[in-house]
């Protein structure tokens, strides 16, 4: 009777580690998730960046395709942010082979304050998709900041600038800015460890 009970025991774990194996197969073939959609409703929604269960996923408008956002079923926090608007924050509830669309569309943050008196600060990133932030608030995506005509204005002082972006490894920085001055930050992110 005990070998026969030890038998069954283990066909037990053997079973629920074959269904575990599966679970994990179907995850990664797609066949147990869910695709969210978010279809932005105004310019600035298409730049914004989305955030799934607090982890920077991209900008809303990069997130189709290849790179569409597929989920396990559940419930997840979705937040679409970009500077000088309000954020939007939403639970969802996702289900396996069920696409849900999400509209966005952002409005100005009334309390959004720009200095009067600031410092310009140029980028040049390698990707240029990557998530700005200063001061640990979201400023935009790097592209925003670099080229003819684009910078980030910051207040002078001392601000603490972080680069992330999925699939690699962030980049942090602490700088001081006076009033009237240019600076210039360039870096490649190497691949790797997916940033914050």
């Amino acid at each position: 009777m005990q070998a026969r009970n030890s038998r069954m025991r283990k066909a037990g774990v053997f079973l629920a580690l074959l269904c575990a194996m599966a679970l994990q197969v179907a995850a990664r073939n797609n066949e147990i998730l869910g695709e969210v959609r978010l279809l932005p409703e105004n310019g600035a929604a298409k730049t914004a960046g989305v955030w799934v269960d607090g982890k920077y996923v991209g900008y809303l408008n990069e997130l189709k395709g290849s790179k569409k956002l597929l989920l396990l079923p559940g419930e997840h926090e979705i937040s679409v942010r970009e500077a000088g608007y309000e954020s939007v924050e939403q639970t969802i509830s996702v289900e396996p082979h069920v696409a849900q669309t999400l509209r966005i569309s952002l409005a100005k943050d009334p309390r959004a304050q720009y200095p009067t008196v600031s410092a310009e600060v140029k980028l040049a990133i390698d990707p240029d998709r990557a998530a700005v932030f200063v001061d640990d608030q979201f400023a935009g995506h790097a592209h925003e900041f670099g080229g003819a005509g684009r910078a980030m204005l910051l207040s002078p002082g001392k601000h603490r600038i972080k680069i992330t972006l999925p699939g690699y490894q962030s980049f942090d920085t602490e700088i001081e800015v006076r009033a009237n001055q240019k600076y210039d930050i360039k870096t490649q992110l190497p691949k790797g460890h997916e940033g914050d």
